[in-house]
């Protein structure tokens, strides 16, 4: 196992696999994606809500990368275990006119500065919403983006999601989950970016970029090769141990549509899959199972074209799988 870095100035607006690799590595290998945040460095702790009027959109959700995994074919499955995060003592949130899902109730630009801190009585950070009412959001920073290029050609925009991963924004890709990815090309051409401090269930509410606490990051991920996973159409996800017995660990398929009841269906569908690869149920059993124990996320609900819904059941419901690799 070797470690590797990637700077900040290897990064791409697009998803493109004519784009030569930053960086080629092996299968197992760790690398630390040194990124800034998803305004491309434009806003900074010291920015004003004037300074949303400036932003070039062209420029915003930059990914670092891609890196070429030796020995990914198409059909492989991508793992991409979490291993650390580092983000510096600022992040910004922001409403830009005419985005998001409430854009026609919302139109006035806004930006909030947060201060990130770190909690003396814990390993978690945190940053005040409203200190004087008490009111503070707890940190749990993770990559909205991380995926790899699909095989049909051109240049795809990294603002929506895919079924190769991309913008899927998803909260529970933090220290300690592991993402599966599906490779379509050889050597996977993994990338990421996006790092978000906090963030809320659902993805992207407010518009297009400042959804969350955005903020540049420092994230060191794993990436090895899976020729076990051929299921794996969509996105899946493990969550990390949990510290607190009131918390829950999940397994998690996604169905990534431009449709959401379509993309509800894939992932229930996946997750049936999953259910029968992993742990030896039938098809009927599964989906009895995912009726009585799986909840159903909104991931992802506003870069458009596409949605991304999860299927989640506890891990807790599933005891072992068959393999022993889940």
């Amino acid at each position: 196992m070797s470690i590797h870095s990637l700077k900040r100035e290897c990064a791409n607006l697009a998803w493109d696999n004519s784009i030569p690799p930053a960086l080629h590595v092996k299968s197992g290998d760790e690398i630390t994606f040194d990124c800034l945040d998803a305004s491309n460095g434009q806003l900074t702790a010291e920015s004003t809500v004037q300074s949303l009027g400036t932003l070039n959109f062209a420029l915003l959700d930059q990914v670092n990368g891609p890196v070429y995994v030796d020995g990914a074919q198409p059909g492989d499955t991508l793992q991409v275990d979490v291993l650390r995060i580092e983000n510096p003592e600022w992040g910004w949130t922001a409403l830009i006119p005419g985005f998001g899902l409430l854009a026609d109730e919302f139109t006035a630009p806004a930006l909030k500065i947060w201060k990130l801190e770190s909690d003396s009585d814990s390993d978690e950070g945190f940053a005040w919403f409203d200190k004087e009412k008490g009111m503070k959001v707890p940190l749990r920073p993770f990559a909205g983006e991380m995926g790899v290029v699909q095989k049909k050609k051109g240049a795809f925009s990294t603002i929506p999601p895919y079924h190769t991963g991309g913008n899927i924004d998803t909260k529970h890709l933090t220290v300690g989950s592991t993402l599966f990815l599906p490779i379509e090309v050889e050597g996977a051409l993994f990338s990421i970016g996006d790092g978000h401090a906090a963030q809320g269930d659902g993805g992207t509410l407010l518009q297009v970029c400042g959804t969350a606490i955005e903020t540049p990051m420092k994230v060191t991920v794993r990436l090895s090769v899976r020729k076990d996973k051929p299921y794996t159409k969509t996105p899946h996800f493990s969550t990390p141990v949990v510290k607190h017995k009131s918390e829950e660990e999940y397994y998690c398929t996604t169905g990534v549509d431009s449709d959401m009841r379509e993309a509800t269906r894939s992932a229930v569908r996946n997750m049936i899959e999953f259910l029968v690869a992993e742990h030896g149920l039938d098809r009927v059993g599964a989906y009895m199972l995912c009726s009585v124990a799986g909840d159903l996320r909104m991931h992802e609900v506003v870069d458009m074209p596409n949605y991304v819904i999860g299927m989640m059941i506890p891990k807790s419901v599933l005891g072992p799988s068959v393999s022993n690799k889940a």
